[in-house]
């Protein structure tokens, strides 16, 4: 994928244009019920993030949905607020939110885990705080380990 951004004059930025924030959230999904409906969703975030030179990383695993997303101040902010807007069902709970040097993601990654056992190994092995799956019940330091160790480099 090949991004370009333009370059605005160093005066012209007065709403954080040139700071990069990295947001996490962990939702429940309980409105989504479909796979349709949740592959039409996913699609139309990955054209808004690609529009607004956000990448992202996100989880689906058990109904949740964990989710690292990476841009420019006005573009976070303005992507939360679409979120909350138009998926207030779901129910975000933000996580963490930070400035970064650099993006750590690259594109729209989407891992969608399964009971599989090597799926299981990254939903529970040091991530979970209990014997079940429950992003709600992990650490921000924990999520923010989970999302690295599904979307890593092998």
């Amino acid at each position: 994928m090949h991004t370009t951004t333009s370059h605005t004059p160093e005066s012209k930025k007065r709403s954080g244009e040139h700071i990069l924030i990295k947001m996490t959230y962990i939702a429940k999904n309980v409105d989504l019920d479909s796979g349709i409906e949740l592959t039409r969703a996913l699609e139309y975030w990955r054209r808004y993030f690609e529009e607004n030179d956000i990448v992202s990383a996100l989880v689906i695993s058990e109904g949740y949905f964990v989710q690292s997303f990476q841009g420019t101040r006005p573009a976070i902010n303005t992507a939360l607020e679409k979120i909350l807007d138009e998926h207030s069902a779901i129910f975000p709970n933000i996580v963490k939110i930070e400035e970064i040097e650099s993006r750590q993601w690259n594109g729209f990654l989407v891992k969608h885990l399964t009971s599989s056992a090597e799926d299981e190994e990254y939903a529970l092995k040091s991530f979970s705080a209990g014997s079940d799956y429950n992003p709600y019940l992990m650490t921000s330091t924990q999520i923010e380990s989970f999302l690295t160790a599904v979307f890593e480099e092998k």
